[in-house]
């Protein structure tokens, strides 16, 4: 069963919508190699730096990253905690998903074998018919 607490957690909530971009992923993908500067997270992208620093505002407010100011360059770092967090969740609905699915498959292989195979031998004869 997923906690309901968990499950309507606003911080949860702004991971997942940091997540829900495709440049903000390729961000952190990047921040995985390292740290990096604004500019280099926003370099394979055609987009203004005003749009790259309100996506870098956008994860550094989900808690995905964070940000160190040296002078006038601003470094960003991956942070782990809250990626753990959505692997948390997203786990719960994944135990649900498998052990639902492999309720259908007993059902399915019951099925199966209380039809004595029906569908097989049905397989075979269309294809001794071709």
């Amino acid at each position: 069963m997923v906690d309901q607490s968990t499950a309507t957690d606003p911080d949860l909530d702004l991971v997942f919508g940091a997540l829900a971009d495709g440049k903000r992923r390729g961000m952190l993908a990047r921040l995985i190699e390292g740290p990096a500067s604004i500019g280099e997270l926003g370099a394979p992208y055609e987009i203004s730096k005003q749009a790259v620093t309100k996506h870098v505002r956008v994860l550094e407010e989900a808690g995905l990253i964070r940000r160190e100011v040296d002078g006038r360059v601003h470094r960003c770092r991956l942070q782990r905690s809250p990626v753990d967090e959505a692997r948390g969740w997203l786990g719960t609905l994944e135990r649900y998903w498998e052990g639902h699915l492999d309720s259908l498959e007993a059902f399915l292989a019951t099925e199966d074998s209380a039809n004595g195979g029906a569908q097989n031998n049905a397989d075979d004869a269309e294809e001794t018919t071709r």
